[in-house]
C-alpha cells in the first residue's frame, strides 16, 4: 500500500467548534477530523473538559448530576483544565504545524458560566492571556427546544446544565457575546448532520487552501 502524502501548512491552526448542549458539536468535531486526515492533514481531536485530573472531575461532577460549589469555583477548574490543555495538547500541536479540532474552548465557559452570573468577558480576557486565540470558530445554531428534543431521543434525560431556562440565558450569550467575535461564523445545526457537515468542510477547507504548502 502506498503511504499518503501529507499536506503541509505554514502554520499550526486551531478550530474550535462551539454551541449549546445538543447542537451536534461532538459528531461535527469528529467527522471532521476523519476528513481532515483522510485528506492527507495532520490534525488532532481535543475536547474541553479533558482527561485530564480537573476535566475528570468536572465531568465525574456533572454525571452525578451536581452543581458543587459557585460559579467561581466551576470557572476555576474549567481554566485549570484549560491552561493544562494548552500547554500539554494545544500550543505542541500548533508549534508542530498541526491543524487542532477543539470541541468547546473558552467560549463555552463564557456562555455556561456567564448564565449563572460570571461576566463573559472577564473570561474572555483571562483565558486570552494564556490561551491560544482561535483561527476559526464554528458556532453552530439551534433553537433550545430543538437542542432539548435531541437529547430526549438520545439518553431520555437532561442533566442540571440541559434544564431550558438555563439553556436560553446560555444561547443569548453565545449570541450575544461570541457570534460577534472576529473569526466566529455561525453555522445552521438544524439540517442533517451530513448537510451541516457539508457547509463546516467548505468553511474548513477555504481556510486551509491559503496555509497549505
Amino acid at each position: 500500500m502506498v503511504a499518503k502524502k501529507l499536506k503541509m501548512i505554514k502554520r499550526g491552526v486551531l478550530i474550535v467548534i462551539e454551541g449549546i448542549d445538543g447542537a451536534g458539536k461532538s459528531t461535527q468535531a469528529e467527522k471532521l477530523l476523519k476528513f481532515l486526515v483522510d485528506n492527507g492533514y495532520e490534525a488532532v481531536g481535543l475536547t474541553e473538559p479533558t482527561d485530564g485530573p480537573w476535566g475528570r472531575k468536572i465531568r465525574e461532577m456533572a454525571g452525578r448530576g451536581e452543581r458543587e460549589g459557585t460559579p467561581e469555583e466551576e470557572y476555576r477548574l474549567f481554566t485549570l483544565d484549560r491552561a493544562e490543555n494548552v500547554e500539554r495538547n494545544i500550543a505542541p500541536a500548533i508549534n508542530e504545524k498541526k491543524i487542532v479540532i477543539l470541541d468547546r474552548y473558552y467560549f463555552s465557559t463564557m456562555a455556561y458560566q456567564g448564565a449563572r452570573g460570571l461576566d463573559p468577558k472577564r473570561v474572555m480576557e483571562e483565558s486570552g492571556k494564556f490561551a491560544p486565540r482561535p483561527d476559526l470558530v464554528l458556532l453552530i445554531e439551534i433553537p433550545v427546544v430543538e437542542c432539548l428534543n435531541r437529547i430526549k431521543r438520545g439518553r431520555g434525560d437532561f442533566s442540571p446544565f440541559e434544564r431550558e431556562e438555563y439553556l436560553k440565558r446560555v444561547k443569548e450569550i453565545f449570541d450575544r457575546e461570541v457570534a460577534p467575535l472576529p473569526n466566529v461564523v455561525k453555522v445552521d445545526g438544524t439540517r442533517g448532520e451530513d448537510s451541516v457537515f457539508e457547509e463546516i468542510r467548505d468553511i474548513v477547507m477555504e481556510l486551509l487552501t491559503s496555509l497549505t504548502l
